[in-house]
């Protein structure tokens, strides 16, 4: 007789239950950044939106923001730490490429031994951990699962690149994911096309790095081309995001999109014809991109200021190196 394997299930819907942010403990403004790349505070004010970004000391790096924001994601969900028993950890700045950053945080928030691991999807990283959450506490591999996203750019910023270096900020941002009664997240639409991964992405290898062939590598991308991609081909995403969500544009209470640049956000309202009761965020005018964080970090600073979104639907859209891609509609905390 062949036995029969037994199979997980969980339960049919999950939600967020909360949200927790870390910010890099510097506001490094325009002024600070002109110089090496010939600029002015006007120029990047126009081009991004950006007044200051937040940058980490030298001591602080994405292990010790991760930490910080998942401790407060789990302590507001009311959730035991002993309880969570995922940790995703979406980042492209782990100091070291092993341990992951996943199973540190874990230990230090009080969830160890849960089952842990990074991805790297970069922009789109906290929006891809979202729906493996979803799907794993659904199948019954999890119960309570904390997403974070965290990353320390300003290490692997080259202070006279004009390309990227003037956007980008450090900080975490965390959720914490659980079952829930009704739906709470989406269906993603998520996808890559790595024919274009040189648009944006490092400048070199730590091997080559380690060879003295490349100077330190650091992030540099394709402004326009990146800018075109962003705001044609991701509003299509988001409204398939929406369309699989089965809600519309005048549904949400508020627009989540990754924190790239003040005028692709404002021309994504535009192409998605949102109405006015819709509430933006704009965290990037005092973060500034953070990548895998800029989500989270927007979510945390959006239902700060705006309390009364709690329970409304939230379209939110991450998009990054690699031109990898990822957008659903969630409940708000």
């Amino acid at each position: 007789m062949t036995a029969t394997l037994k199979q997980a299930t969980g339960p049919q819907f999950t939600r967020i239950l909360s949200f927790g942010a870390a910010r890099g403990e510097n506001a490094v403004p325009n002024d600070d950044l002109i110089g090496p790349i010939d600029s002015s505070d006007e120029w990047i004010r126009q081009r991004t939106g950006i007044i200051t970004r937040a940058r980490a000391v030298k001591e602080t790096d994405a292990i010790d923001l991760a930490a910080i924001a998942g401790a407060e994601a789990i302590e507001k969900s009311g959730v035991a730490a002993s309880d969570v028993d995922l940790v995703i950890v979406a980042t492209i700045s782990n100091p070291k490429q092993s341990p992951s950053v996943s199973a540190i945080v874990a230990d230090r928030v009080g969830s160890n031994p849960a089952a842990a691991y990074d991805i790297n999807a970069a922009c789109a990283g906290y929006a891809y951990a979202i729906a493996q959450a979803d799907a794993l506490i659904r199948a019954g591999a999890a119960r309570y699962a904390l997403v974070i996203g965290t990353e320390k750019l300003s290490d692997v910023v080259d202070p006279a690149d004009r390309s990227i270096s003037f956007l980008l900020g450090d900080g975490a941002g965390a959720a914490l994911i659980g079952p829930s009664e009704t739906p709470g997240i989406a269906p993603a639409v998520w996808g890559s096309d790595g024919s274009k991964a040189d648009a944006v992405g490092m400048n070199g290898t730590l091997t080559q790095f380690r060879d003295g062939e490349v100077p330190w590598p650091t992030l540099r991308q394709e402004g326009p081309t990146v800018f075109r991609w962003a705001v044609w081909e991701m509003a299509k995403v988001a409204r398939e995001a929406l369309e699989v969500a089965g809600v519309e544009a005048a549904d949400l209470a508020a627009f989540i999109p990754h924190q790239a640049n003040m005028r692709i956000i404002d021309e994504f309202a535009k192409q998605l014809k949102l109405p006015e009761t819709t509430v933006i965020a704009r965290d990037i005018e005092t973060t500034g991109n953070t990548s895998a964080a800029s989500i989270p970090l927007a979510s945390h600073r959006l239902m700060a200021e705006h309390p009364e979104l709690s329970g409304g639907l939230a379209l939110q859209i991450g998009f990054g190196a690699g031109l990898v891609f990822a957008a659903q509609v969630v409940v708000l905390p």
